[in-house]
């Protein structure tokens, strides 16, 4: 059913994962998701996580930081 595709996508060995894409500039959360009960529903690759977060400052994120992994997280949309 290709309604099923929409939502989930198939890895190479067989398994069906969501399709979603977790960032963030802070690595705790998603090291959190890689490491908790749930990591084996997500694919590893689409778990995207910097060194450092933006301290809540919008400049920060946008023109220093994020630019950082902004080609890896644009790679793993497409």
């Amino acid at each position: 059913d290709s309604s099923f595709e929409t939502f989930f996508c198939e890895t190479a060995s067989g398994k069906h994962v969501p399709r979603a894409v977790f960032i963030d500039l802070e690595p705790t959360v998603i090291d959190e998701i890689r490491t908790g009960t749930y990591h084996a529903l997500f694919h590893p690759e689409q778990l995207i996580s910097g060194k450092e977060d933006a301290a809540n400052n919008y400049a920060r994120g946008h023109y220093t930081i994020g630019k950082e992994i902004i080609d890896t997280v644009l790679s793993r949309i497409r």
